[in-house]
């Protein structure tokens, strides 16, 4: 079994309890799509229920997860974010990266965002160096509470090996906290050329 399938099923499962089980056997172990796209519509089911249904819909690539995977990108509780991320990835719906730049970059929810940060990276689509950046440079702000963003964001930009990441790597160089990820990154950029005599 998958890692991240493993441990998704253990949380909800503890989730779920004794009461639930056969509600939560039935979800682990059906391979009918359309039952599982129905838990996401159907009034009145428990949000396990609809996470576990998103994410076995996400990761056999059916659409019909997108918009309750991209809500649990946006939650909370850190590890509803991490697998909503994980099957968003593997979804294939050309609207996740736009979902999570948007996500990445709403100042309203920052202390939200290093999940669909991290997803950025690894779609490496063209949003993603345009919403990092933005995010980092926001990160500056003196007392800015949300560091693990800001690192996340350093080291995808290093990932995405982007020039146009440099000024902003270069400005997170100044910044203690973010200087030894800063200097990881740029060392990932193209060399830079110099100008000819």
């Amino acid at each position: 079994m998958d890692e991240e399938l493993r441990s998704i099923t253990q949380r909800l499962r503890h989730e779920a309890g004794a009461a639930a089980s056969y509600a939560y056997e039935r979800l682990i172990s059906t391979d009918d799509l359309d039952e599982l796209a129905e838990v996401l519509i159907a009034p009145e089911r428990p949000l396990w229920a609809r996470e576990l249904a998103a994410f076995r819909l996400g990761v056999a690539g059916d659409r019909r997860a997108f918009e309750a995977l991209v809500l649990l990108l946006n939650h909370r509780d850190p590890q509803r974010c991490a697998s909503a991320a994980y099957a968003l990835a593997r979804l294939g719906d050309p609207r996740t990266a736009r979902a999570a730049a948007a996500l990445a970059t709403n100042e309203l929810r920052v202390a939200y965002a290093l999940h669909p940060v991290r997803l950025l990276v690894e779609l490496r689509a063209p949003e993603a160096v345009p919403a990092l950046i933005t995010t980092l440079a926001r990160r500056f702000r003196p007392h800015d509470p949300y560091r693990r963003v800001a690192i996340a964001c350093v080291e995808g930009l290093g990932v995405l090996g982007d020039e146009r990441a440099r000024p902003v790597l270069n400005e997170a160089l100044a910044r203690p906290a973010l200087a030894q990820a800063a200097a990881g990154a740029l060392k990932r950029l193209p060399a830079q050329r110099t100008p000819r005599e």
